[in-house]
């Protein structure tokens, strides 16, 4: 049945394309805010489809935005993160990664073929059907890392006014674990707010043979971190989500000297803005042990991206595309976890929702993502083209597709 839907036909019909365009991707990983052979790439492919203005360098010097428009109607955003990660990418593929270091280890390669894909067939139906209405095609760098300035790609294209007038935004992720078929989707709360703390633990130090002559921030640390791991099973009402991990603990440098200080890193993790603030204020009642101990510390957290908040009515359409396009398509319905993702400033701003694709390989291998070993089964891009545009079709021309209107 599925096979016989417009979307679903023209989708299938460029899946050698979108494998091209995906493994192309994949073999040229560039890192956060040096995305520039990619960058070069997408532009150029986007120039080559009828009826898409293209920009560059817009908020970011690597970003991409495609435009499709026709007359008065509502105005569509349709977001892929272009970045790749930090990791040696370990699969044995025709198609891996020629940069030494550097890895498509979270699906980003296969999120840009999909929206060059989505972008063709748009541009199709928009000659074909005399479409009214925008599409905002972009390509955003930097979603993996931040810069100096504490922001990675999104805020700053917030910032440019990439989605000012924009009426809904939508995007999707990919799904190691669940298979080729099936779709995760969640209202509300789905991916968490991230913030980093940094710390120093202060003392005096000293010589190893005589601990009674100084302080020792070595021996604060223990009730800090018993402070610290206590937060989430004694500070958080259990109905909430909250992590609160250690990633580094520095100090030292020789077996027979007590340091002068440690330094400790970790990451906070939350949905809602009152238990982030409440992490926050606990972080500081921890290290505030080392006062009573006749040490001092130094604190900062860093706020990265806030929490991805799904819009309901935006999920009902995306529920709406697939029941269209691939009724008998499995779903899951429950939130992407406690990682993040920068599209949470979009779905701050306006409204807007992203799904996970199912897509993974059918064997034995773990792939997780942010593994050496990540990987997709190919023949998830031609289903996430067609739930893309048929969400963005819907949107264009059901009467009352303005969400919050």
């Amino acid at each position: 049945m599925a096979e016989h839907h417009l979307v679903v036909r023209q989708a299938n019909s460029i899946a050698g394309k979108l494998i091209e365009w995906r493994r192309t991707f994949h073999r040229f990983p560039e890192l956060s805010f040096q995305e520039f052979g990619t960058s070069h790439y997408i532009a150029e492919t986007l120039q080559e489809i009828d009826g898409i203005k293209v920009d560059t360098g817009i908020g970011v010097e690597t970003s991409v935005i495609g435009t499709l428009t026709s007359g008065e109607g509502p105005t569509i955003a349709i977001r892929a993160d272009i970045d790749a990660l930090p990791i040696e990418e370990e699969n044995d593929t025709d198609y891996r990664s020629q940069n030494p270091g550097v890895m498509h280890a979270c699906g980003h390669d296969a999120h840009s073929a999909i929206l060059l894909g989505t972008a063709t067939i748009l541009a199709k139906q928009f000659e074909e059907k005399g479409l009214k209405g925008t599409v905002k095609f972009i390509f955003q760098p930097a979603e993996e890392c931040i810069d100096e300035e504490g922001m990675s790609g999104s805020p700053y294209l917030v910032q440019a006014g990439v989605y000012d007038g924009v009426d809904v935004a939508i995007a999707l992720h990919m799904c190691p674990w669940l298979p080729v078929g099936e779709v995760q989707i969640h209202d509300g709360y789905s991916m968490a707010n991230v913030d980093v703390f940094q710390a120093k633990i202060k003392g005096t130090g000293g010589h190893g043979a005589y601990p009674e002559l100084g302080t020792d921030p070595t021996w604060m640390l223990g009730p800090v971190l018993q402070a610290l791991h206590g937060i989430v099973s004694r500070k958080v009402p259990p109905l909430e989500a909250a992590v609160v991990s250690i990633g580094q603990i520095h100090a030292g440098t020789a077996s027979n000297i007590i340091p002068t200080e440690v330094e400790i890193e970790g990451t906070i993790r939350s949905y809602s803005s009152e238990i982030r603030e409440l992490l926050s204020n606990e972080i500081e009642k921890a290290f505030s042990v080392t006062e009573k101990l006749g040490g001092e510390y130094s604190l900062e957290i860093q706020k990265g991206e806030p929490a991805l908040v799904n819009n309901p009515a935006v999920n009902d359409r995306f529920l709406k595309a697939i029941h269209e396009t691939y009724p008998d398509l499995r779903i899951t319905k429950k939130p992407f976890g406690m990682g993040g993702e920068d599209f949470g400033y979009v779905t701050h701003k306006l409204p807007g929702s992203m799904f996970f694709l199912g897509s993974a390989l059918p064997n034995e291998v773990q792939r997780d993502l942010h593994t050496p070993f990540f990987d997709i089964d190919e023949s998830c891009l031609p289903k996430g083209v067609a739930i893309l545009v048929q969400t963005a079709l819907n949107f264009l021309t059901e009467e009352k597709s303005i969400i919050g209107k």
